[in-house]
C-alpha cells in the first residue's frame, strides 16, 4: 500500500522545512497556508479486496493530530454508501511546524526576525531568503546586529578590523564571521560604501574600507658591493610594498624565484637582487615602477602554473625572461621529474614561441600525464652556467 500515512505527511512538511518555506511562512502565513498536501488514497478495488486495511487506514488518518481532513460521500457496489478521505490539509504554519517538532526553531527564529525588524529593516528580505541560515546565527545574531550597527555608522571606517571597538564584542568576532556579515553588509550599507571590484571572504577589508595588511616584498641583495642598511652583508630584507616601492636600487638585474631555498641559495651576481616570488601575487611588486629599467629574469617550476605565473608576471613587466624554464633542462633532468596535480589549460598570450610550444607539450601531456620538473630538483650548477651565459 502507498496511501498517504503520517510518515508521508510529516515527510512532506520536512521538505518544505528545509527549502526555509515553512519559516517563510512565519513572515507570511497567508501566502502560503492553508496548504494541500500530496494525497493518496485507495481506489474502489482496494476497498473492495482490502476493506479492513482502508478502514484501519482512515482511523490512522484521523488521528493524525494538526490536520484537516476532507471527506467524500461514494456509493460502493458492495458497501454501499462510504464517507472517503478526500484531501488533507495543514492549515497554519503553527500547525506544520508542530508536526515536524520545529516550534523551538520557529521561536528563535522570529526572535531575529523581531530585533532585526526593529534594528535595521533593510535584512528582512535577507532573513526571508536565508532563514535556515539566520538560525545558524542564532547564538550570535545580537552581536552580528551591533556590528552592523556600528558599520552603518562608520561607513568605510579606514581602519583595521581589530580595532572595531564594540562593547561585547571581542577583536577576532568581525573576522570569524566575514562571510555571513558581507552578505548582510551588502544588503544594508549605501552602494558608496561597498567597492564593488572587491569580492570574497579574502577581500572582506578591501570591499567595506577597513585597512589590510600591506603585501611583503621580501629580497636579497646579490652583490656585497651594494649597501641598504649599513653593517649588513648582502642582507635579506623583506618590506611592505609600498616602500620597497620607493627605493632606488644601483641594481641593473632583478632574479626572481619561488622556492625559498633556491632564494636563499642563489649566487652572488653583480648588480643585482633576488625577489622571492609571490605565486600570482604581482600586484604588490607593480608598485615598484623602478623595475621597469632592469633585466628581470624569472625561474618557476616548468609546470603549466609555472608558465601561467610568468604570463601573469609579464602582465606588468613585458621584458622579463625565464631562467632554466626551456626544453633543454626538463629532457636533462628527466630522473627528476614529478606530477603537477591540477594542471591548467587556460591560453598564456604573454609567452614567446619558445616558452608556448613548451608550454603547449606540458598542457597536452605529450611527454606524459601533468609533468612538472621542480626548480629545486634542478642541479645547482646549471643554474651558476645559466646566470653566467645570461650576461
Amino acid at each position: 500500500m502507498n496511501w498517504t500515512s503520517a510518515a508521508n505527511v510529516r515527510k512532506q512538511l520536512q521538505r518544505l522545512w528545509e527549502r526555509g518555506e515553512l519559516l517563510r511562512a512565519l513572515t507570511d502565513d497567508a501566502a502560503f497556508f492553508p496548504l494541500r498536501l500530496t494525497f493518496k488514497c485507495p481506489n474502489s478495488a482496494d476497498l473492495t479486496e482490502q476493506f479492513a486495511a482502508v478502514r484501519d487506514w482512515i482511523c490512522a488518518l484521523t488521528a493524525i493530530p494538526k490536520i484537516r481532513i476532507e471527506w467524500r460521500e461514494t456509493q460502493h457496489r458492495v458497501f454501499g454508501a462510504q464517507r472517503l478521505p478526500a484531501s488533507l490539509w495543514v492549515d497554519t504554519a503553527e500547525d506544520a511546524l508542530a508536526l515536524i517538532s520545529k516550534q523551538h526553531d520557529a521561536r528563535r527564529f522570529r526572535t531575529i526576525w523581531a530585533s532585526t525588524a526593529f534594528r535595521h529593516p533593510a535584512l528582512l528580505d535577507w532573513l526571508h531568503r536565508k532563514p535556515l541560515q539566520a538560525l545558524d546565527y542564532t547564538t550570535v545574531w545580537p552581536q552580528l546586529l551591533a556590528v552592523l550597527d556600528w558599520m552603518a555608522d562608520h561607513p568605510r571606517p579606514g581602519i583595521y578590523l581589530r580595532q572595531v571597538d564594540i562593547p561585547g564584542i571581542h577583536s577576532k568576532f568581525i573576522e570569524g564571521h566575514r562571510a555571513v556579515l558581507s552578505e548582510l553588509c551588502d544588503a544594508l550599507l549605501p552602494a558608496e560604501a561597498i567597492a564593488p571590484g572587491h569580492r570574497g571572504i579574502s577581500q572582506f577589508t578591501s570591499r567595506y574600507g577597513f585597512l589590510d595588511k600591506a603585501p611583503r616584498i621580501r629580497f636579497r641583495l646579490l652583490d656585497a658591493g651594494i649597501t641598504l642598511l649599513p653593517g649588513t652583508f648582502c642582507p635579506d630584507i623583506t618590506l611592505d610594498a609600498a616602500n620597497f616601492a620607493t627605493l632606488d636600487l644601483p641594481v641593473r638585474r632583478v632574479f626572481i624565484t619561488e622556492n625559498e631555498t633556491n632564494f636563499l641559495a642563489f649566487p652572488r651576481v653583480s648588480d643585482a637582487i633576488v625577489i622571492f616570488g609571490a605565486g600570482y601575487g604581482w600586484d604588490a611588486l607593480s608598485q615598484a615602477r623602478w623595475l621597469a629599467r632592469c633585466a628581470i629574469h624569472y625561474w618557476g617550476d616548468i609546470d603549466t602554473h609555472g608558465f601561467a605565473i610568468l604570463d601573469h608576471l609579464r602582465k606588468y613587466f613585458p621584458q622579463v625572461q625565464t631562467l632554466l624554464m626551456d626544453e633543454e633542462t626538463l629532457m636533462t633532468h628527466q630522473d627528476f621529474w614529478g606530477e603537477e596535480d591540477k594542471p591548467t589549460v587556460q591560453d598564456l598570450p604573454h609567452l614567446v614561441e619558445s616558452e608556448r610550444v613548451l608550454y603547449d607539450i606540458l598542457r597536452d601531456n605529450r611527454l606524459r600525464p601533468g609533468l612538472r620538473l621542480e626548480q629545486e630538483r634542478i642541479r645547482f650548477s646549471r643554474l651558476q652556467d645559466a646566470i653566467a651565459a645570461s650576461f
